[in-house]
């Protein structure tokens, strides 16, 4: 009797203690509204996402996101500056509540921490001046192309393009945005945040998408189990993309309508 006494009370106190940590970590929505303070992961050295503007200040289309986010929620937002290689470690030390830093999904990913919706478009694709005539691969077709040798987008493109296709391949970034901006190619391989900077700096070559060789949009970051969360941040996103706000932020910062579709 004693014995079973015993079980029976060390059963209840094992379905508590699991009830309750359940409990709390579901209810980190709860906890960021009783601190009146939510810590997001930003970066701030890679521009047009985020980096340091000339007020000392961090900007960017992840630090808009960011304080959209604690401004929707009522709460201060604390930026915490990360990198890449830092930011899931911080989300998992409990030392930020959310990541919005570039965050691409991938199984690895998705195996210890959870995802929102899209909020960003983050895609390598074609891009040139407005009159290209360029639509799809086929119609590269006798054309000259500038290329990051090595870079991922380089190496996407030189699987899809037509054999008649001259793929003019630069050193680094910097020397295909030079090409680029100085008139040596009309047309361009490169991720969306290179031609964003390209529109930044010579508004007369502002880079048109001709179409996108591969997709990886942007997503934020959370910890596992924390649906209250999780669902108020979807939320948000949805309610930016109804309201245009999400647009208005492609259109600020990556000089770009957001994609069809997205």
């Amino acid at each position: 009797m004693i014995r079973r006494r015993i079980f029976q009370a060390m059963f209840a106190s094992a379905v508590a203690l699991c009830a309750f940590s359940g409990q709390a970590s579901a209810e980190a929505l709860d906890d960021i509204l009783a601190a009146k303070v939510i810590r997001i992961a930003v970066p701030t050295d890679y521009p047009p996402f985020g980096s340091i503007g000339a007020d000392m200040q961090p900007q960017g289309l992840d630090i808009d996101m960011a304080r959209l986010i604690g401004k929707e929620l009522g709460v201060r937002t604390e930026l915490v500056a990360v990198s890449s290689a830092n930011r899931i470690p911080y989300l998992q030390s409990k030392k930020v509540d959310l990541v919005i830093s570039t965050l691409g999904k991938n199984p690895d990913r998705e195996k210890v921490i959870d995802f929102s919706g899209a909020y960003a478009p983050f895609f390598m694709g074609v891009f040139g001046v407005k009159s290209a005539t360029v639509t799809k691969p086929e119609e590269l077709s006798g054309k000259t192309v500038g290329a990051t040798r090595g870079a991922l987008e380089e190496q996407e493109l030189s699987k899809i393009a037509p054999a008649d296709v001259t793929i003019k391949r630069y050193e680094d970034n910097n020397a295909t945005v030079a090409a680029y901006i100085s008139g040596q190619v009309d047309i361009f391989a490169s991720g969306n945040a290179v031609a964003a900077v390209i529109a930044e700096r010579n508004a007369a070559r502002a880079p048109d998408l001709k179409f996108i060789i591969k997709n990886s949009p942007c997503f934020i970051g959370l910890n596992k189990d924390e649906p209250k969360l999780l669902a108020k941040v979807n939320e948000i996103i949805a309610k930016a993309r109804a309201s245009g706000e999400s647009e208005k932020m492609s259109q600020t910062w990556l000089k770009a309508p957001l994609p069809p579709g997205f």
